[in-house]
């Protein structure tokens, strides 16, 4: 059994990289008092808010869209 998801591998990758995320993830900019986050699913109700800041990453919050909104 994997220690991590194929999911969660390819968006660390792809954050850390800084390189598109696959639409599979439905990476978007979140609005309102989160206008300087995005998210992304990892699964279909498990969502990553997260935010770039200069060459970091920071992972805010991690959850159901009923536990983060």
């Amino acid at each position: 059994m994997a220690l991590v998801s194929k999911s969660w591998a390819d968006i660390v990758r792809c954050l850390a990289e800084g390189s598109p995320m696959p639409e599979k993830y439905r990476d978007h900019a979140l609005t309102g008092n989160w206008a300087s986050f995005r998210d992304c699913h990892v699964k279909p109700d498990l969502v990553l808010v997260y935010r770039i800041l200069g060459n970091a990453v920071e992972l805010h919050r991690l959850g159901t869209h009923a536990e983060l909104f």
